[in-house]
């Protein structure tokens, strides 16, 4: 959303969404007044807190009630007016190292112990999906050229499942492109060569492989193959199997958001009996950052695609193993929630799955 703030204006929304988080009372200049040193007279409070409402990022939900953050106003005071708490960060860094014992038990009591961590350090609801792909393995695998220097990679895995990929093998168009025929012959060549090395391992081992191997004539395939592997593994990721460990209901269930037992109900069955829907939406892959981590992704109320979870704030990134991601981590809690904190517990999480997994 681009709303363009005055710094006075900035530091109103930041401090009102602050107190609604810490109070769940609707906000008056008052309070702010009290609370905040904002360095204005009331009357300046109130007047910017009307042209935030009239802007859509507050609102009232009674005509003599102090105002509310609207999903906007959260959306602005996510995007603009905080950082995540490196101090918890590292806290919870420290707590699944500390806590966490990966030589002694099963993969899904760690994960488990992970999401419990989690919900007790953030107050929320703590998704986490256990690894995708890791038991996958490739039956086949062949390159055909459909098209003058567009390449079809096919894989079908021990599950008899096809996955394919088309991509161009030459980025730039090149006189010394050799004929169809030759293309051709050298995909053979070429296939023959991945059945004969990769037939029998993992799909998440085939986009971190050492293409040097190829010989040197057919090296002008290689970054192919390891783009199209790339792109192939994670689109194979299937939920149909998955499993999301839930902790931390009883805690947040207590918020006063929660008061209403149909709304409980609702997200209760969706956790419980609607996990794919879940899966496909915590799973699906955020932006890279610059540092090549994956960014946390904040979606907050009506952001939700799914219905049973638009008053709420899901928080979530992916964990993953080298490039690939295998799993996401995630919190869900209502809109007024600490963003410093549960955006900070997320990505401190998902690094460190990453780290052990990798």
């Amino acid at each position: 959303m681009q709303v363009q703030l005055t710094n006075r204006q900035q530091h109103i929304l930041w401090a009102t969404v602050r107190h609604y988080i810490a109070t769940a009372e609707p906000v008056g200049s008052k309070a702010l007044i009290e609370e905040f040193d904002l360095g204005v007279s009331s009357a300046t409070i109130r007047n910017v807190m009307n042209v935030l409402e009239k802007t859509g990022l507050l609102y009232q939900p009674h005509t003599s009630a102090g105002r509310v953050p609207s999903d906007s106003g959260y959306r602005i005071y996510v995007d603009q007016l905080i950082t995540p708490s490196e101090v918890l960060a590292k806290e919870v860094e420290t707590a699944l190292q500390q806590r966490l014992h990966w030589e002694d038990w099963s993969l899904e009591a760690l994960l488990q112990g992970a999401a419990q961590i989690l919900a007790t350090l953030s107050g929320c609801i703590t998704l986490i999906t256990m690894p995708q792909t890791t038991t996958v393995l490739v039956r086949h695998i062949q390159l055909l050229q459909v098209e003058s220097g567009r390449i079809m990679l096919i894989v079908v895995t021990d599950g008899y499942e096809t996955h394919s990929k088309v991509m161009d093998l030459f980025n730039q168009p090149s006189a010394s492109e050799p004929e169809p025929e030759v293309i051709d012959r050298e995909l053979q060549i070429v296939s023959n060569f991945l059945n004969s090395h990769l037939r029998g391992r993992s799909l998440l081992e085939l986009a971190n492989l050492n293409w040097s191997e190829l010989d040197r004539e057919f090296q002008h395939y290689s970054e192919f193959l390891k783009n199209s592997l790339t792109e192939l593994t994670k689109r194979a990721v299937s939920p149909s199997a998955t499993q999301i460990m839930v902790r931390g209901v009883g805690e947040v269930l207590r918020q006063p958001e929660f008061s209403q037992v149909q709304q409980v109900q609702t997200i209760m069955h969706m956790l419980e009996e609607e996990q794919e829907q879940l899966w496909r939406l915590i799973c699906e892959e955020p932006e890279i950052e610059d540092a090549g981590k994956p960014r946390v992704t904040v979606r907050i109320g009506t952001e939700n695609p799914l219905e049973p979870i638009r008053t709420c704030s899901l928080i979530s990134s992916t964990y993953r193993r080298g490039s690939i991601p295998v799993g996401s981590v995630g919190v869900l809690g209502p809109t007024r929630l600490d963003y410093e904190s549960a955006i900070a517990v997320v990505a401190a999480a998902a690094d460190y799955l990453s780290e052990a997994f990798s």
